[in-house]
């Protein structure tokens, strides 16, 4: 279990993004929770764990009022909601203490209100829209930083100290914070193999992770044969599609897509 005694924030602040220390309210979703209001750490007076999920979606959705079954169900799933109504006061009352007058606004309905807070994943998020924008443009450098912002997010997971797979939304929010893991590490990889030079090597190790995190995701082969091939191993290049072909294959009876087949037969040329 992760123990976070510096905020990640402090490595998001690459390329023009917007830094938290200009936000009262500072909210860390990638790795463990952390919780930062007029410059202090408040997220160890939370509720326990539960006051922490409650936070946590609160935040996830905070651009929508939500119903007090809503958040209910979202942290007692198989309890009937008149029985978690009573809980659910009492929680929302802890974390209305620890964020302070009016952060949490609605009684039948609730929604969190903190003016302008700075959020991890959002920011995330953000720059990898950035980062893919700038490699559609083959503009390598723009992209580059922003790939790192959103790669270093999502690389540290979602919540990891609560760890509960039988929450629906925790398991389809840390689902989506990896395929924001796998853009961002397409992303720096293809722009480290657009800048070149020493940051070829980036390429390669961008794009080895991604083909061992997607086996199946054929852009990440692509640029790992690229890289390989710019850092002066066609060979290698040979064999990761070779082991491309009979993965898929095996594995779904199919062949590599034509943009595949393409870059092979590039290569061999």
């Amino acid at each position: 279990m992760e123990c976070v005694s510096r905020p990640g924030w402090q490595n998001l602040g690459v390329s023009g993004d917007s830094r938290p220390s200009q936000h009262d309210l500072r909210i860390q979703l990638c790795g463990s929770l952390v919780i930062e209001r007029g410059g202090r750490r408040v997220d160890a007076r939370l509720p326990g764990r539960q006051g922490r999920l409650l936070f946590a979606f609160l935040v996830l959705n905070r651009h929508r009022a939500l119903l007090r079954r809503e958040l209910a169900g979202a942290l007692w799933p198989d309890l009937a909601p008149e029985h978690a109504d009573e809980g659910l006061s009492a929680l929302l009352s802890k974390v209305r203490t620890v964020l302070g007058p009016g952060a949490i606004d609605g009684r039948s309905s609730v929604r969190l209100v903190a003016a302008d807070p700075w959020v991890d994943l959002e920011v995330a998020r953000e720059a990898v829209h950035r980062a893919e924008s700038s490699v559609a443009q083959r503009d390598w450098s723009r992209a580059w930083g922003p790939s790192q912002v959103a790669l270093f997010a999502a690389a540290r997971g979602l919540l990891v100290e609560d760890g509960d797979d039988s929450l629906a939304w925790l398991v389809d929010e840390r689902r989506r914070v990896t395929q924001l893991r796998l853009r961002a590490l397409e992303t720096y990889g293809l722009a480290c193999l657009g800048i070149g030079g020493t940051e070829v090597a980036s390429a390669v190790r961008a794009g080895t992770e991604l083909v061992e995190a997607a086996p199946f995701r054929e852009s990440g082969h692509r640029l790992l044969m690229q890289a390989l091939v710019a850092s002066g191993n066609p060979a290698e290049a040979h064999i990761a599609y070779a082991r491309l072909r009979g993965l898929l294959r095996d594995e779904l009876g199919v062949s590599p897509s034509p943009q595949t087949e393409n870059l092979h037969r590039a290569i061999n040329r």
